[in-house]
């Protein structure tokens, strides 16, 4: 954690104190989120993300992107549950977690257009469906590690894949709770986010 803060605090001081000609110009994005929580046998839940951005260039190597970005985020378990399918069939459910995310990713152009982007995010959770019970211990925030590879075309258009990595056991307290008498799950293992990410954002003003 003391890393990522670190990390970020080092992009807010080389952009507050650099004396090259920087140009500012806003975008939006938006894509698919395939994400799951490791440690809990859970297969990858399709949603969504959308947001804004401002690229701040440096050069025409780097580029400093703040990021905000409303994240639907989750997993899908499959379990067993006699009292819901009495035949002892599995169940499958789709867990919730959405996040208001907070980037500061660096990108790095290669090759004219190829654009390699790595950077730490803060994420808070605004939303969830689980049950009750279970929704009083999940944790509000969440640190990730993003990183990925774009294409951006003349027009502004950029084409990008991610993949990002929580940080933080997502119930604090290494607790599983998807883990039932019938799994035998190792309850000493976190459960953190674990999100791909395939999406396209426009910047405003490019040629």
């Amino acid at each position: 954690m003391k890393k990522i803060l670190l990390f970020t605090a080092l992009n807010l001081f080389f952009f507050s104190t650099s004396n090259a000609q920087v140009t500012i110009k806003p975008g939006v994005k938006a894509g698919l989120n395939l994400s799951r929580f490791t440690n809990s046998d859970s297969d990858f839940r399709p949603d969504f993300y959308v947001g804004g951005l401002a690229e701040i260039k440096f050069s025409s190597f780097y580029a400093l992107q703040p990021e905000l970005v409303y994240s639907r985020q989750g997993a899908t378990i499959t379990y067993n549950d006699f009292a819901v399918n009495p035949s002892g069939g599995s169940v499958e459910k789709k867990y919730s977690l959405d996040y208001l995310s907070l980037g500061a990713i660096n990108k790095f152009t290669f090759a004219e257009r190829f654009q390699a982007v790595v950077g730490p995010t803060i994420d808070i959770q605004v939303a969830d469906n689980f049950d009750r019970e279970t929704s009083d211990d999940l944790i509000g925030l969440d640190l990730g590690l993003a990183i990925g590879l774009g294409y951006s075309l003349p027009n502004g258009l950029t084409f990008e894949a991610r993949f990002k990595q929580g940080l933080i056991d997502i119930f604090g307290d290494n607790y599983n709770a998807y883990e039932d008498e019938n799994n035998n799950g190792n309850y000493d293992e976190i459960v953190t986010n674990q999100v791909i990410q395939l999406g396209i954002s426009y910047t405003f003003g490019s040629k």
